[in-house]
This record gives C-alpha cells, structure tokens and sequence, in this order.
C-alpha cells in the first residue's frame, strides 16, 4: 500500500507486531498486538471524510468499491491481508474497517514451544498422526491461530502426497509441491457466480486427492468431507470455529445435518466417530496468548453419545502478573487408534502418554 490517501495507515501496518487494525469511526482507533488491543491516539484520521477516502484508496487496489447501495464488503489484499469494510448507513458511528495482517513468519513447532502454546511430547504426538493419517479437527474460538496450526501440521504430510487444500481467502502456506489451492468465490454485484465451499469439496474428490484440507467448514459441505473421510481418503485436516472439542462435534452435527436432512441424529454421530479422530483445541486465552488446551481422541457411542477422551490437556494453575501460569499433561491415555498408526511405519515413544 503506497499512495497518498493510505499515508494515514503506512506507520500501522509497517509495525511486525501488529497483527489487526480496527477503525470504528475516524475517532476510536485501535490495534491488536501480542493478543491485546491498544488504543491508537490521536486518530491518525482527521474525520470520517479523511476515512473513507483511505477506504476508497484501499479498496480500489483490488478493483472494488463500496456504497449505499453496497454498503458492507470483504476482500483479499495481494499480501493476503484481509480487508472487511462496512459504512453508514448500516454502522451507525461511521464507517469502519478491520484489516487482519497475514502473518510473515510462518508458525513453526519451535515458535510452537517459544510462545508457550505446546510441549514437544504434543507436537511429536501431532506430527506423528499427521504422517500415520489420522482424521483431525482443529477447533477453536476467533483468532486463536486454527488457521496457523492446519498450516503448521499440513507441513507435516510427507512431500510426496498430492494434496487438494480449500479455502474461503488466501490463508494456507505449505512448502509442498503436489499442492493445489482452491479458494471460494463470492457472488457478484448481479448475485451470480459464486462458488461455494460444498462445490469445491466436491471437485476435490475427484481430482485424485491423498489429502484433503479444509481451512473452516461453515456449511453443508461437512456431510461431503465426513463421508469422503469415511470412504478412504484418511488423512484429512479441517478447521471449525467451537469453544471447545465437544462444541465441535455438536456444529458438525448440525452442518452435517444441513447438507443431508434424511440422515437421522444417531446415524451423523456415527458417521463422526467413523471419521474422526482427534479434536485439537486452540483457546485464545484472557492473557492473550493462544494455546492448545486439549489434544481429545473422538472413541465411540455409549448411550446414543459420542464419548471423547483427552490424551493432552493445559492446566491452568494461577494468574501472575496478569499472565495465566499453567502447564501441559500427558492424561496417560493411549488413543485407540495409535496401533494403526504405528503400523504405517511411525517412529514414536510410548513415553509421550506417561503422566509426569
């Protein structure tokens, strides 16, 4: 971004640390960093004029537009920042923007441990489900880092398997070269032309996929991704917004449900148990930091239930100089699958499941 209208926001997005900007208003600007908001005073905007010349300036960078008529608008920048504006009068303070900075370093197991977020006995049980081809969901609420985490453990499939990714906006970056990306697409001023998540997991299967990656399921696509990981294609990873892993399998339920309605409840929680096999889930934390706050394996139906074991969990232990102090357990579960894992030629330690 560099013309004169965005001087406003250069000081901004040049700040690494900086990870969200939110204007609501000219007046009440503010800035997520290192997972806490902090007010940006003065406004670096005169008035509301001064405003949404910088979001005509922003927007006509990728050839759209917004008004009256049109008044709410999401789109992708060339840097893969995402750009969500809506204008009076729908917001009643002014126009705002949020920009969503895409992250420049790439999240790593080792940034993984630096920021606290795992132990290495979690990640070393992770990376070996990803190669032994578990079924994984990564859970978790906004902006506790699903989408770093899939990339993450998506770099753990081998180099050599063809693997089909989908996503509503430019969010994954894997270093693999049997990689395709398919990305959504929205209606167009006419209401027509969308492409939706449902259609391109459809593509998907048949395009010879050995893994499937689902950056959020939203929809009815589930009943298509569930089936497809009941019917041979293992392995897959997909993301959902839920607080926690059994929320997760709640939302599914109901997705699933959408995308085929004769499917009677017991009939879906048996095709999730089939499916799925771990629930990771991440939690934004009250001291800002994200973490995994359980590693849960999905078992089976006891009373018309799906019964879900943790295998790792963070315990929280005390709050201490505003910083919630804590650590990751090993529960001593052995997840029933492992067997199967440890079949397809995984290398890894029975002494990640010992209880300290």
């Amino acid at each position: 971004m560099h013309n004169e209208p965005l001087a406003a926001l250069e000081p901004l997005l040049a700040q690494p640390d900086i990870t969200e900007i939110m204007i609501d208003g000219s007046k009440h600007v503010y800035v997520e960093r290192k997972g806490h908001l902090e007010d940006i005073i003065p406004s670096p905007f005169r008035d509301d004029a001064h405003l949404m010349e910088v979001i005509d300036a922003v927007l006509a960078i990728v050839g759209r537009s917004v008004d009256e008529s049109n008044p709410c608008i999401d789109v992708r920048l060339s840097d893969d920042s995402r750009v969500h504006v809506i204008i009076p009068p729908i917001s009643l303070r002014g126009p705002a923007m949020t920009i969503r900075k895409t992250m420049r370093n790439q999240l790593t197991p080792e940034l993984l441990l630096q920021y606290g977020s795992a132990n290495a006995a979690m990640l070393t049980f992770l990376q070996a489900c990803v190669v032994g081809r578990a079924n994984i969901v990564v859970a978790g609420n906004t902006g506790s880092g699903k989408t770093s985490l899939l990339n993450l453990l998506a770099n753990f499939i081998p180099a050599e398997e063809r693997i089909i990714a989908m996503q509503n906006s430019g969010e994954f970056q894997l270093n693999t070269k049997r990689l395709i990306l398919l990305e959504t697409r929205p209606p167009n001023l006419q209401g027509r032309g969308a492409i939706s998540m449902r259609e391109l997991v459809q593509n998907a299967l048949m395009m010879h996929p050995e893994r499937l990656i689902v950056c959020e399921v939203l929809d009815g696509e589930a009943v298509d991704l569930i089936s497809a990981m009941n019917t041979g294609h293992d392995g897959s990873l997909f993301g959902i917004h839920a607080n926690s892993p059994r929320d997760a399998l709640s939302r599914l339920e109901v997705m699933v449900t959408m995308g085929n309605p004769s499917i009677p409840v017991l009939g879906v929680r048996e095709m999730l148990t089939s499916a799925i096999n771990l629930i990771v889930q991440l939690e934004r934390m009250q001291d800002g930091r994200r973490r995994i706050v359980a590693i849960s394996e999905v078992q089976r139906i006891e009373r018309d239930l799906i019964v879900l074991q943790d295998i790792f969990r963070f315990e929280q232990q005390e709050r201490r100089d505003n910083q919630i102090v804590g650590r990751f357990v090993a529960t001593g579960h052995i997840p029933t699958f492992w067997k199967t894992v440890k079949d397809r030629g995984v290398m890894a330690s029975m002494e990640l499941f010992t209880p300290e």
